[in-house]
């Protein structure tokens, strides 16, 4: 597009904005040294990240710690509102500046027909809910559970017949007493449907997040000047979203001593590191600024972010604060939840002027 513009001779009455843009936003590679520091970066985001992803999970799983409820509740609910900013400012506004309409790539070909970075957030976002609703009616058929009339359970796909467990209930009932294998199937039945719906939404978020982590790691590892700036503020960045990750792994009732909370926070913890020690690997050849690297990472951005909106509005604030069973009435409490969520919110909001 821009091989035939001459930037020194130029009509804006006769010039096509397209290669105006795409003159405009061209660079090649901008790595300019500072090798040993970037080479610090990896080691220093992979400590201060693990660790923020890991807190949550051992401030939960290891009671003899002793971590007041109030730190625990302030990583959790401070989690939670850098995951909504995170959706918003971090990666659906980057995919308006790679492919959204008034970029190169937004203004050619058929990426110029249609605004493309909300239609690939909504595709996403309904994909997540489709996926959500489907692992939901499957759990249900397998697991779910019907109530009657009189009060009592009859758990699906149990051996007895509903008119049996009918049966069975209203007598039970009638003579003060419910019946403990309908009771103990119930309990079971529960538990292992909010699990799996829980382990489903926390993939689901994990992987919206690591796409992100890949995509900023890379360009840590090739950015020009303003890597003494980008620096810091991704250690921070990396550390924010971490303990959204570990916040919500804290709160699914995982076995006492399974292994997937802390391979799960393992593996966001050593994303960055691996993908800016890549970054480093293709330092001179690598152009962030490309057509390629815009289409690749605008898509992944959007991506993400229909991801993250559907996990951090559904998933952690409507359930958490409108739709949870369990949710705390001391009111001293849910201030300080709510209190963390936009402190949270805010923050990670902030860091995107730079991040």
């Amino acid at each position: 597009m821009a091989s035939s513009f001459d930037p020194n001779n130029v009509d804006l009455s006769t010039a096509d904005p397209a290669q105006v843009v795409c003159y405009l936003s061209a660079s090649g590679n901008n790595y300019n040294g500072h090798l040993g520091a970037r080479i610090s970066s990896i080691f220093v985001i992979l400590a201060v990240s693990t660790a923020a992803t890991f807190f949550p999970v051992v401030a939960r799983r290891i009671p003899s710690l002793k971590i007041p409820l109030y730190v625990y509740l302030f990583a959790r609910y401070f989690g939670t509102g850098v995951i909504v900013a995170t959706a918003f400012v971090h990666l659906l506004d980057p995919a308006y500046a790679e492919i959204g309409p008034n970029t190169c790539v937004g203004m050619t070909g058929n990426w110029a027909s249609y605004s493309w970075p909300p239609a690939i957030a909504l595709t996403s976002t309904i994909v997540v809910f489709l996926m959500d609703f489907g692992a939901e009616l499957y759990v249900e058929s397998k697991y779910g559970v019907t109530k009657v009339d009189a009060g009592a359970t009859i758990v699906q796909g149990g051996h007895a017949s509903a008119e049996e467990a009918q049966t069975t209930s209203n007598r039970e009932i009638s003579s003060g007493k419910v019946a403990a294998w309908d009771v103990e199937k119930l309990d079971s039945a529960e538990a292992e449907r909010s699990f799996r719906q829980q382990i489903a939404a926390l993939l689901i978020l994990e992987f919206g997040v690591i796409f992100h982590s890949v995509i900023i790691g890379l360009n840590l590892g090739v950015v020009g000047d303003e890597f003494a700036t980008l620096y810091p503020v991704l250690v921070f960045h990396q550390s924010f979203e971490g303990l959204g990750i570990g916040a919500r792994m804290s709160a699914i009732p995982f076995k006492h001593k399974s292994w997937m909370p802390w391979i799960l926070c393992l593996a966001y913890g050593l994303t960055t590191p691996i993908s800016i020690a890549i970054g480093l690997g293709v330092r001179t050849t690598y152009n962030p600024n490309s057509n390629t690297a815009n289409i690749v990472s605008g898509v992944l951005n959007a991506t993400s972010a229909g991801i993250l909106l559907y996990t951090g509005l559904v998933e952690l604030l409507a359930r958490d604060f409108l739709f949870g069973p369990h949710r705390t009435k001391d009111r001293k409490q849910l201030t300080f939840m709510i209190v963390c969520t936009l402190l949270g919110t805010g923050i990670m909001a902030l860091v995107g002027k730079w991040a």
